[in-house]
């Protein structure tokens, strides 16, 4: 795999820095996020694709299946696989099985509805394929008013199968909220019971998420917390990238600290429409669908969308702020879904300049997510989430997509 473009003699800056590296994108996403169905048994009140029910669009198996030929001709390295709630597609474990016997591997995430004593062990047994179990609060008060109720049993449940059936390193996947910063010590020790790695992304205003982020979302001091928390535990915590607008604090996270979407990154969605950005499911980040001429190839190389995607910005109104460099401008679709300007800054800028953006962010011309599939079928209204309690619970990404890679 080579860079489209040699970003580092192109751009004047220093070789061997993967932000100059990737900056231009590659020939094929490192990896990319692939929802097979929007069919889910729950009904998350953060549902980045606001997920429930099935869309009888969605690709048949054997368009599935020329999908994953495609994706191991341009060597891409895995796909993560979601939702919905992957494991419900009836021909999910045998799609599972093509992919990596075509040398793609696969990364799935899933609430663990389907993980029974006997999946456990097949999947064991595998070395191509890794599980993320999603997992939303330490503890079933907090878990459940997010997820629903039972999703904490049934999350406990899946990972005592996989730890029983003998597999170690799978992934114990958290959307970090307002209400469950404090528990990250719990959660590492929930993954450490199972012998399981804890991988934490950050909550997106995207799908259902829009409805909450207001509520959700961290706040500043817990912004920092958090942050504080990976300094001190981020070699062995996993965050897929997610929260490189936190380097404006001081030192840079670990990770690519950019915006990989179109340029490392994309999402197919389970009709085959590829988007940007796994957070960004909207017709302004559409790029084009894997049952056009060309297929998937086609639109990674040369949709219009993606081009632009990777020409370097000159960072607009964060440019002159000294942490730039840091943190880039932040999250791309946490910008877009909350009215703010592309090349503006991060809606939680460490620096405060996010909040100032906000508040002068006219009602009625923030985006709408592009699609709803939730179970109910009433118009889209807020989800508000009440966690009672009498005093805070005990303290507790996408793996990061350049995991194992490095710059000759």
């Amino acid at each position: 795999m080579t860079t489209t473009h040699d970003a580092a003699a192109a751009s004047g800056t220093r070789p061997g820095r993967l932000v100059d590296l990737f900056e231009r994108g590659l020939d094929a996403p490192i990896c990319l996020t692939w929802e097979l169905t929007y069919a889910c048994n729950l009904s998350c009140v953060h549902c980045l694709s606001s997920s429930g029910r099935r869309d009888p669009r969605e690709l048949t198996t054997a368009e599935c299946e020329r999908v994953i030929d495609t994706l191991e001709r341009m060597q891409v390295f895995y796909v993560n696989i979601g939702g919905g709630e992957p494991t419900v597609r009836p021909d999910f474990w045998e799609l599972v099985e093509y992919a990596t016997a075509h040398h793609v591997g696969v990364k799935f995430s899933t609430n663990g509805v389907k993980i029974d004593p006997a999946a456990a062990r097949m999947l064991a047994a595998s070395d191509y394929v890794d599980v993320q179990i999603s997992l939303d609060g330490a503890t079933a008060e907090v878990n459940d008013a997010v997820r629903g109720p039972g999703s904490y049993a049934t999350a406990m449940r899946a990972m005592r199968n996989l730890a029983d059936a003998g597999m170690s390193g799978f992934k114990v996947s958290v959307v970090m909220t307002r209400q469950n910063i404090a528990q990250l010590d719990a959660f590492k020790a929930i993954a450490d019971q199972f012998g399981a790695q804890l991988r934490i992304t950050r909550l997106r205003p995207s799908g259902r998420g829009a409805d909450v982020w207001n509520e959700l979302h961290p706040l500043p001091g817990q912004q920092r917390e958090l942050y504080d928390w990976l300094v001190a535990h981020g070699e062995d915590v996993l965050t897929g990238d997610s929260f490189f607008h936190l380097s404006a604090y001081g030192s840079a996270l670990p990770g690519l600290n950019l915006c990989g979407a179109g340029r490392v990154v994309c999402l197919i969605d389970p009709v085959g429409d590829v988007y940007a950005c796994p957070f960004a499911i909207h017709e302004s980040f559409l790029a084009g669908n894997v049952r056009d001429a060309g297929g998937f190839e086609t639109v990674w190389r040369a949709a219009p969308l993606f081009q632009r995607l990777r020409e370097p910005g000159d960072g607009g109104a964060c440019r002159s702020c000294g942490h730039y460099d840091s943190c880039r401008g932040g999250c791309m679709a946490a910008k877009f879904f909350t009215g703010l300007p592309l090349d503006g800054p991060d809606p939680e800028c460490v620096q405060g300049y996010g909040e100032a953006a906000l508040a002068a962010v006219a009602p009625g011309v923030v985006p709408k997510p592009g699609q709803d599939h939730s179970h109910r079928t009433s118009p889209r209204s807020p989800v508000l989430v009440t966690i009672a309690r009498s005093r805070p619970p005990e303290r507790g990404c996408d793996e990061s997509p350049l995991a194992g890679f490095t710059v000759s």
